[in-house]
């Protein structure tokens, strides 16, 4: 049985880019009815991200955007509105990222809509928060990492704060959203929810933030490195590189072992976690100097059978042609191509987007009639420009 438990849930999706997208396309895989609602003529700005593109948008609004519904509809006309309104009674969440203060300009603030649905779940997917300085930013995940602190721990240390290299806030903020929805939804009442980029952010600095808090000096950037674990690293190999995590006492001394060089394991400078951090200088050469000379496949072997966790750094073609990423089940084909469907699932059955992602205005009659329009008057909407309908 395909795990479904939001049937019967209607979202009303009104965001754009990759965090609220992200949010409702988790819902849609457990099996809400997400309606996107974009603007008729030029949509979802993701659907512009290239340079990669399929028919209907690029790489990064297909990957966003899977099982749900495109209404294009010009929310900025009253008649535009009028059908917004007309959804909203049977709608059961709306999920909103417009900039600050836009939703209470053009009617779709919480207030307004709960008034008219009083069971709405209303989540607001904001930059910096509703209350600050900052509160009327606008925001993006880079951005983000940059506030928050996170830049100012990624990269080499004697090197410039650098961004991770992937929408790291954009889909945290998706994931928190999601979770947030659907703990309301199990409530059983009307919630207003406020999430934003930068809250997401500082999320994922907790202990940093906290030892900073509490009188520490800023952690700095490691590279590769963690700097309460030694060693947990990248090592340079004699023809690539490989990720060791020796994340305790028992971990070091059967790594070294399986590098040959026991005689570090009994090395007094060594013998517990806080001493190889406070000597990690001294340390990392000495491991490095053995690991450079064997082979990353030699190394691998030797380290996985010692029960060691290890792994060459991948570049993404190498992640597509790994075994383990076919062996999951993760990739869902839709639309002639392969993506990547949500990371759980439940009695042994990966969960799965229910259809495509939509082009712009694909299922605009569909959703209007459901809604109750004729189609003259859906005809007369589209002539209007308040409506786009896909052929």
């Amino acid at each position: 049985m395909a795990f479904r438990p939001l049937s019967g849930i209607r979202v009303l999706d009104l965001t754009s880019s990759l965090a609220g997208p992200t949010a409702t396309e988790i819902l849609g895989a457990l099996g809400a009815d997400v309606v996107k609602i974009e603007h008729p003529g030029r949509g979802d700005e993701a659907r512009d991200w290239g340079p990669r593109f399929y028919e209907g948008g690029s790489v990064m609004f297909f990957s966003a955007n899977a099982g749900k519904r495109s209404l294009a509809l010009d929310l900025k006309t009253r008649e535009g509105m009028d059908v917004l309104f007309r959804l909203l009674e049977d709608a059961d969440v709306v999920v909103q990222s417009l900039r600050p203060g836009t939703a209470e300009r053009l009617g779709l603030g919480p207030d307004s809509l709960r008034a008219r649905n009083p069971r709405l779940v209303y989540a607001s997917i904001g930059a910096f928060g509703r209350k600050g300085p900052l509160a009327t930013e606008p925001g993006y995940d880079p951005l983000m990492q940059a506030a928050a602190g996170i830049m100012s721990v990624t990269g080499e240390p004697d090197g410039h704060p650098v961004r991770v290299g992937v929408s790291l806030i954009d889909i945290g903020t998706g994931v928190w959203a999601a979770l947030a929805i659907v703990a309301a939804l199990h409530e059983g009442h009307g919630r207003t929810l406020d999430l934003s980029l930068y809250e997401t952010a500082l999320s994922l600095v907790p202990y940093q933030l906290v030892d900073v808090l509490a009188g520490g000096a800023p952690a700095g950037r490691h590279g590769t490195a963690f700097p309460l674990i030694v060693p947990y690293q990248v090592f340079e190999t004699a023809d690539g590189e490989l990720m060791i995590v020796a994340a305790n006492d028992r971990l070091y001394e059967k790594t070294c072992e399986a590098l040959g060089v026991s005689e570090l394991a009994a090395d007094e400078r060594f013998a517990t976690n806080p001493l190889r951090v406070a000597n990690r200088e001294q340390l990392i050469p000495l491991l490095q100097e053995r690991i450079v000379t064997q082979r990353t496949a030699d190394l691998l072997r030797r380290l996985r059978d010692a029960g060691i966790p290890a792994s060459p750094v991948n570049d993404l073609a190498g992640v597509a042609e790994d075994e383990q990423l076919r062996a999951t089940g993760i990739l869902q084909e839709l639309g002639g191509h392969e993506l990547v469907s949500p990371p759980f699932s439940a009695d042994g059955e990966r969960v799965r987007y229910g259809f495509d992602p939509p082009l712009l205005g694909q299922h605009s009659r569909e959703l209007l009639t459901e809604a109750g329009y004729s189609d003259a008057e859906i005809d007369e909407l589209t002539e209007a420009g308040v409506v786009a309908v896909r052929p």
